[in-house]
């Protein structure tokens, strides 16, 4: 059996508690493009209601992968005014409290 091809990227996992959804879906609408143009997308992307332990101001109840080439790709991401201008208008209001809980670099599966 042949093993699938995989590619080096660099990850965060993050994790939020979103107290607005309609502002917290036209965040999501507005930075996915700009995400796509630095070749970063969601690899998991999950909806939870109990956050069983852990130290947080408030319970996330939405965890994500996001993917990106490499670390300083995801900076780039981070710091292109078009991406700050989408999160101060929807993030910033849509969002109690969170952020990142993991980076790292890994192997994952080719995207077909």
């Amino acid at each position: 059996m042949t093993q699938p091809s995989t590619t080096q990227r660099y990850e965060i996992l993050v994790g939020l508690h979103v107290s607005d959804q309609e502002h917290y879906t036209n965040y999501r609408s507005g930075m996915t493009p700009i995400l796509k143009d630095h070749g970063g997308y969601f690899r998991y992307d999950y909806t939870i209601d109990t956050m069983l332990q852990g130290n947080a101001d408030e319970p996330h109840n939405r965890v994500f992968v996001l993917s990106f080439p490499d670390q300083s790709t995801m900076e780039r991401f981070f710091s292109n005014e078009d991406y700050k201008a989408v999160r101060a208008q929807h993030f910033d209001p849509a969002v109690e409290s969170g952020g990142i809980l993991a980076a790292y670099a890994c192997e994952v599966p080719d995207r077909g």
